[in-house]
């Protein structure tokens, strides 16, 4: 039997069930969900790590996340934890995976390995859906556009003292020094469709305007793309897959599961250089 691909929401999302990422068969409607849908969950997947990196390479070579305390085994899949006792969760604001690098990840893989009784949803927010909303003129404007995104601020000298840190989830706060361009509106690569392409956690400035300008843009941007009706939510079921878009994607982990451990095993994917 064929996969289900069902829509979460009519905006963003699909679910998949009755796939196996192992079966070859089931390749082109799972890449074709992703393409369609921007983040799909396949459901009740029981893998090993060697089976999540096969998966991943489907799509394009792997990236090694240089913050990431990786799985001991595995030097190329990361570890998403939060353990009963902390309180923090790794990306609770809103943002877009590795858009400080120069050619930004295609998208993230993760495998949910343990998860708390309740809560530890992850929500995104689609850019397709952002930029479509905005007025012509103002998609006129931005389309000449250019940002700044850096990875300094977030996993920086600055962050030795959040807990992520010194619990041991982020590491290698001196090779925090990515700083990368990008058009505020790309086309993206695999659809062809328009996105936005700034973001809260590591967008900085837009090249060429005031500062109050480009802050005042920025603020405006960010809450223009938090419309609830561009989003959709993930309710993690144990051994879910969820691989999400990060050009066409923002996301957020929502920490509402305190004393809970939560624990996922997350692959990259390299992405290109990014165009208008």
């Amino acid at each position: 039997m064929a996969p289900i691909v069902t829509p979460m929401t009519g905006t963003v999302g699909a679910e998949i069930t009755g796939a196996d990422v192992r079966n070859d068969a089931h390749w082109p409607i799972i890449r074709q969900a992703f393409v369609d849908h921007s983040v799909i969950t396949i459901r009740a997947q029981d893998i090993t790590p060697d089976d999540h990196l096969a998966f991943a390479r489907r799509w394009g070579d792997i990236n090694v996340n240089r913050f990431f305390k990786a799985l001991d085994t595995h030097p190329n899949v990361a570890v998403v934890l939060k353990e009963a006792d902390q309180t923090t969760a790794i990306g609770e604001m809103w943002h877009t995976d590795h858009s400080y690098d120069t050619a930004p990840a295609m998208c993230s893989i993760l495998h949910a390995i343990e998860l708390p009784a309740y809560g530890g949803d992850t929500c995104f927010s689609s850019q397709y859906a952002a930029y479509n909303a905005l007025s012509d003129p103002m998609k006129t404007f931005l389309g000449g556009l250019s940002a700044w995104h850096s990875s300094r601020h977030a996993f920086g000298a600055a962050t030795l003292d959040h807990e992520q840190a010194k619990g041991g989830r982020l590491n290698n706060q001196e090779n925090a020094t990515q700083d990368a361009l990008h058009p505020v509106v790309i086309t993206h690569p695999l659809s062809g469709r328009k996105a936005l392409y700034v973001n809260p956690d590591f967008t900085t400035h837009i090249e060429g305007l005031a500062k109050a300008e480009s802050t005042a843009l920025l603020s405006f941007l960010y809450t223009h793309c938090q419309n609830p009706d561009y989003q959709c939510r993930v309710r993690w079921q144990q051994d879910d897959i969820t691989m999400w878009d990060n050009r066409a994607l923002w996301h957020k982990a929502i920490n509402d599961y305190a004393g809970h451990r939560r624990y996922m095993h997350r692959v990259t994917v390299e992405g290109s250089v990014l165009n208008r």
